[in-house]
């Protein structure tokens, strides 16, 4: 076993002790916080460590009740003394609300074309019907969750149409828990015929279903229940069939009691609905088990996990298509017949390349698409990506057209020959193509989003870091055009760098627009740790590389201060979730660098994260203090670990959600109340807690455009950038 030195011992006793010394805060206008001490040991006896705040972590407790309360009611105090922070809601409300509607997860069904609808200012996107030809005029909504709940607190998870399109599946859940129920929708009435099956999405695990061919029903995932008032289970997720009109709690199991506590499944047979792809994922570290489910419930397992197959499909032509990495760190395609599925005899088709081929997942849509003419493969290259096609032996022949720096997240081919296909830019609003096979030509079509929000005066260039190791870390910086490189302009750097997930183009909308009408600069950070450059790139910045993340962080800001974009005293940061933990690292380990940062959902206190239900999903992500190694690690970064009595921290937003099921609110409750504690900067640390939000997915408009407003004036106020009275305008 290797041991934790000597000097690691004494810095976590001193974190620990010098900020539990008093109640009062030196961030002086701060709530008190009583102070607590709980004493841990962790490994063999070899890492002791003191935490004041654990009580804070009590949920339910009507003392840290009262603490949230008071620390919320401090920060809007704060936020209400800013003359332009309700303009500014407003102003970003206003260009919301004059967005265009939108459609995405396109799902198409014989004639027919369900979508996700968002028409702001709507609280929540609905589900609307639209024939094959995608034309948004001649569109019907079937289920609007605005309806049902006219507080904007009822969301739509994800939805299923049955294979003749007559029923929806869809999964609602309330206050952005993700914590979702599947009701079944008649398409002509919009009406719910069938009894609501409980426990079948929950953020842990997510949740999925899939029809039977016939329609009479479906396979879908489904949580162990509260049995004698024991509390609800959020591990174990299963594979249950559901006969409509039977009662849910006779349903047959079908698969799923052998599979890792933190599985999370995922039911697919979009492309061929005579068999589903079931696919197992082992948390959130990157690796999968596949398995075949037949129209008789046969299953037929096709991977494991030390195969390294990160994604397989079933298209129409009827053969299994899979995503290998196995010594292939950016990805080969395998094609697999259906009458012999035993994995030693798939074909290599696609070579791995200078592209990562996508592995699709939570978030974008299925890598491949394999129709009966064609193969088309999502690919990626160091952010922007591309969609490739192939003929069915692998032989390439070219790429959907795309702008030269754009992402594609969704393919869907139509039953008349055609493709649709998204198109995103950091510039102009999303819009859909159609692909011609046949011809093998693209036109627009009428799915296209407009915005009242222009950037002609804008550009973007990509540029490089070079982190501590050597590493090239690319950006994407946004600016106007012409801008003069002197240092003094406010800068606003984001970054993520986790679970492969990789930071793609996106239309920027309107509150960059505000932020480059303030005279800012908006930059986005390609980390490791991310799926940008392939598996390596991800596990360079995975469980015991995760110091690689915050080193690229930490380059990038240098790199822009050093090109003079910036200065620190100019510069901000902002990052959410896994991001969140990423703030939390660079400004505890470099207090200086910069101004002002905006840190939400966070995950700070990286040795009690795998307490929680989703915590230990994140193991295969970040680590175990139950492994020597890994409790190293952990430890060396962990952000509650290392706030430093007298550290000048930079002015500080977090932001967390009361229903968030991803990660517990209680780490920014207890981030906050350390940072209050220690700061010698005068800078104030804000908490800002809503009780009717989560993770943020499924949160209503309204609190969306309100959490957006408070960010952007706290970066206004505390880098004393003027507020932009008169927007930008496109320029005629």
């Amino acid at each position: 076993m290797r041991h934790l030195s000597r000097l690691q011992l004494i810095v976590a006793f001193v974190h620990m002790i010098c900020v539990a010394s008093g109640v009062l805060a030196a961030d002086r206008e701060a709530p008190p916080t009583p102070v607590q001490v709980v004493t841990d040991t962790y490994g063999e006896g070899e890492l002791t460590v003191k935490d004041p705040y654990r009580w804070l972590e009590k949920q339910g407790d009507p003392e840290v009740r009262k603490w949230s309360l008071a620390q919320d009611r401090r920060t809007r105090q704060y936020f209400d003394t800013l003359p332009f922070r309700q303009q500014l809601f407003e102003r970003l409300m206003a260009q919301i609300s004059a967005t265009s509607s939108s459609y995405y997860d396109l799902y198409a069904v014989g004639d027919n074309l369900f979508a996700m609808y968002s028409q702001p200012p709507k609280q929540q996107p609905m589900i609307a019907l639209l024939s094959h030809t995608a034309d948004p005029t001649r569109a019907r909504v079937i289920l609007d969750p605005n309806a049902i709940n006219n507080k904007g607190t009822t969301a739509i998870d994800w939805f299923v149409p049955s294979p003749k399109g007559n029923l929806l599946a869809v999964s609602m859940s309330e206050n952005g828990s993700e914590d979702g129920s599947v009701h079944i929708i008649d398409v002509g009435s919009g009406r719910q015929v069938d009894k609501t099956i409980p426990l079948v999405q929950y953020p842990t695990g997510g949740g999925s279903l899939a029809w039977r061919a016939d329609g009479t029903g479906f396979w879908y995932t489904r949580y162990p229940g509260p049995e004698q008032g024991a509390q609800r289970q959020h591990f174990f997720q299963q594979i249950y069939f559901h006969n409509l009109g039977d009662d849910p709690g006779k349903d047959r199991y079908v698969l799923g009691k052998d599979f890792p506590k933190v599985a999370e499944i995922a039911l697919e047979n979009k492309q061929n609905s005579n068999y589903v792809m079931v696919s197992v994922a082992n948390g959130d570290g990157g690796e999968f088990a596949h398995y075949v489910l037949d129209q008789d419930g046969n299953v037929k397992q096709v991977s494991h996990f030390k195969d390294k197959i990160v994604a397989a499909v079933i298209g129409a032509d009827g053969a299994m298509y899979l995503v290998s990495r196995l010594d292939a760190p950016r990805g080969k395609l395998l094609k697999l017949q259906l009458d012999n599925l035993d994995l030693a005899h798939a074909q290599v088709i696609v070579s791995q390349s200078d592209a990562v081929i996508q592995s699709g997942g939570e978030f974008g849509g299925s890598p491949v698409i394999a129709t009966q003419r064609a193969i088309y493969v999502r690919e990626i290259v160091g952010g922007p990506s591309r969609v490739a096609i192939f003929d069915h032996d692998g032989k390439r022949e070219g790429t959907l057209p795309l702008p030269e720096v754009a992402a594609v997240d969704e393919v869907e081919a139509l039953n008349d020959g055609s493709l649709l296909y998204s198109v995103k830019t950091y510039l102009a609003p999303p819009y859909y193509s159609r692909y011609d096979e046949a011809a093998g030509t693209t036109s627009a079509t009428k799915l296209t989003q407009t915005s009242p929000v222009a950037f002609d005066d804008t550009e973007v260039v990509r540029q490089f870091a070079t982190s501590r190791d050597g590493t090239q870390i690319p950006l994407n910086i946004v600016r106007r055009k012409g801008v003069k490189l002197d240092g003094t302009h406010p800068l606003l750097l984001n970054g993520y760098g986790g679970y492969g997930v990789s930071e793609v183009p996106r239309f920027l909308g309107a509150s960059t627009r505000l932020w480059l009408d303030a005279g800012g600069i908006f930059v986005i950070a390609n980390l490791r740790g991310g799926g940008e450059f392939g598996e390596t790139w991800h596990a360079q910045g995975a469980l015991t590389n995760k110091q690689n993340v915050f080193d690229d962080f930490t380059a990038a800001a240098n790199y822009l201060i050093a090109q003079k974009y910036t200065s620190s005293e100019h510069m901000a940061s902002i990052g959410g979730s896994n991001g969140g933990l990423l703030m939390g690292a660079v400004f505890t380990q470099h207090p200086e660098l910069f101004h002002a940062v905006v840190s939400q959902v966070g995950i700070y206190d990286m040795l009690r994260v795998e307490l929680d239900p989703n915590g230990a999903f994140n193991t295969t992500e970040f680590g175990s203090v139950k492994n020597p190694d890994q409790l190293k690690a952990l430890f060396s970064y962990s952000p509650y670990h290392h706030v430093m009595e007298g550290a000048k921290y930079p002015a500080i937003l977090m932001a967390t959600g009361e229903s968030d099921g991803r990660v517990n609110p209680m780490h920014s409750r207890k981030m906050v109340a350390r940072l209050q504690a220690a700061t010698a900067s005068g800078k104030p640390v804000y908490l800002s807690i809503n009780s009717h939000a989560g993770h943020g997915i499924g949160s209503s408009l309204s609190i969306k455009v309100n959490q957006t407003a408070d960010v952007y004036s706290f970066l206004f106020d505390q880098l004393k950038m003027p507020y932009p009275v008169v927007p930008h305008q496109l320029s005629r």
